[in-house]
């Protein structure tokens, strides 16, 4: 469960480039929810995002994540509960370091069992029982550099390490608007099947007002640092994406 309660923040206040991009938001999302986030430049989405996983403090307002107060922890004790994954597949990632090593990072710091030398057999056992569910021929490829591979078998795996262990929010940052096409809807596949699987709270930022629509199981619009339009139930379901698309541009 994750709630935002009037969070606000504005950067560079007092100067001629103060900006507000976050005013006096509140979001509360269920266990489970599936959150698909859209809006124009500067609508406060990255905002939104960078708040929740503790890349910058909210300036008023408080959030709690499964009834924890989070709001000045800091961003690498949040990472142990939430799992993010950005734009560029290299973001977060040690692109020298193989697949496996990735992992073993990941895994241990969700995990919080703390950095060890090496990797154990039983480890690297689950790590390709769990790339193998990838279906990219990864799990025999451990010791390939993650920076070897490619764009989408990158994101595949970064997927993977931000769900390793089941996180308490998983945050979707535009994820696959660096794929091709048909790259970037298996990823699309690979992470409803991750989500519900084990019904991981999801919030996901998005251009593409289809993908806003048939993901999850509700659609919020952001403009001007607000919360212009909360979609759900009946109400998203009958939403087209010509009138999403005109309200977008409005």
């Amino acid at each position: 469960m994750l709630l935002l309660e009037n969070i606000s923040k504005t950067f560079h206040p007092g100067t001629p480039n103060e900006r507000i991009a976050l005013d006096n938001v509140s979001l509360y999302m269920p266990t489970g929810d599936f959150v698909t986030v859209i809006g124009g430049n500067g609508a406060g989405k990255s905002t939104i995002m960078n708040l929740i996983s503790g890349v910058f403090l909210a300036d008023s307002g408080r959030i709690s994540l499964d009834g924890r107060d989070i709001t000045f922890t800091p961003e690498h004790k949040r990472a142990r509960n939430i799992g993010r994954l950005f734009q560029d597949p290299m973001n977060g990632t040690a692109p020298n370091m193989t697949i496996a090593e990735n992992l073993a990072l990941a895994y241990k710091q969700a995990s919080g069992i703390g950095f060890r030398i090496g990797i154990g057999k039983k480890l690297l056992t689950f790590f390709q029982e769990q790339l193998a569910r990838l279906e990219l021929g990864l799990e025999d490829r451990l010791k390939t550099k993650l920076g070897l591979l490619s764009g989408g078998q990158r994101q595949a795996v970064t997927l993977l390490m931000a769900t390793i262990c089941t996180p308490k929010l998983l945050m979707l940052d535009e994820h696959t608007a660096a794929l091709d096409p048909a790259t970037g809807e298996k990823v699309l596949r690979l992470t409803q099947e991750i989500i519900q699987k084990n019904n991981i709270t999801t919030i996901m930022v998005t251009h593409n007002i289809t993908s806003a629509l048939s993901l999850g199981n509700r659609t919020i619009m952001m403009d001007k640092g607000k919360i212009a339009l909360d979609l759900a139930g009946d109400e998203r379901k009958n939403m087209t994406v010509e009138a999403l698309t005109a309200k977008f541009q409005l």
